[in-house]
Formats: C-alpha cells, sequence, structure tokens
C-alpha cells in the first residue's frame, strides 16, 4: 500500500492520488471495468449524487451546507468520488488533469475578458 498524501497540493498530489486510485483497483482487479466510458458513466452518477444534496434547497440553504456535519459529510464524500472517478478516467486516456485545466483558464481569460471597473463589464458590447 503507498503512503498518505497530504491533504492539499498541487499536480504532483494529483498524480500521487492518480497512483493509490490505480494500486486500490489493481488490487481488487477491477481494471477490465476502469474503461472510459465507464468511468465517464461512474463520474455522471456520482455528480448526480452531489446535485441530489441540493436539489431542493434555496439558493440561501445551499451556501449553508457546511454547517451541517451530516451534510458536509454527504458533501464531501461525493466531491471525493467525483474526484476518484475524474482522475481515474484522466489517466485512462493519458489526460493530465491540471495542465487541461490550466489550459482551459486561459481560454477562458482570453475569450472573456475581465470587466473595467467603470461598470459598464467587458463582455464584449462596442460602446
Amino acid at each position: 500500500m503507498s503512503a498518505s498524501v497530504p491533504a492539499s497540493g498541487g499536480p504532483g498530489e494529483l498524480k500521487a492520488l492518480q497512483l493509490r486510485l490505480a494500486e486500490f483497483a489493481a488490487a481488487r482487479d477491477w481494471q477490465p471495468f476502469h474503461t472510459p466510458k465507464n468511468l465517464a458513466t461512474a463520474l455522471s452518477v456520482e455528480a448526480a449524487e452531489l446535485v441530489e444534496i441540493f436539489q431542493w434547497l434555496t439558493p440561501e440553504q445551499s451556501e449553508r451546507v457546511m454547517s451541517d456535519p451530516d451534510t458536509a459529510g454527504r458533501v464531501e464524500d461525493e466531491v471525493a468520488d467525483v474526484l476518484a472517478y475524474l482522475l481515474q478516467f484522466c489517466q485512462a486516456l493519458g489526460v493530465d488533469a491540471a495542465a487541461a485545466l490550466a489550459a482551459k483558464i486561459d481560454r477562458n481569460e482570453r475569450r472573456f475578458p475581465r470587466a473595467d471597473r467603470s461598470g459598464r463589464g467587458g463582455g464584449g458590447e462596442s460602446n
């Protein structure tokens, strides 16, 4: 079994978590089931389980979910499940999740320029 991974960190931590997930699956002979299709499906299901927690809450209630220990635990479990399947999906396809996210943020920064502080926005309108 691999060593514990610190609670927070950067891309190196993601790689360490991917390794732990791969070792976990290998120890149980689950690799044949970890196809991109199956992992994408599982990711979708886990994301839906996260959404389910918030389904009938008002916006104000949704902002307070972490103040209830039971609900906070459910949220953290579903976030962990979503992240676990996303990391396994990325590993199956050779996607560097941190690099993909950085590239997407770069594209979005170009696509959606900062709003100017005059209150006119920055959404591409010409004045």
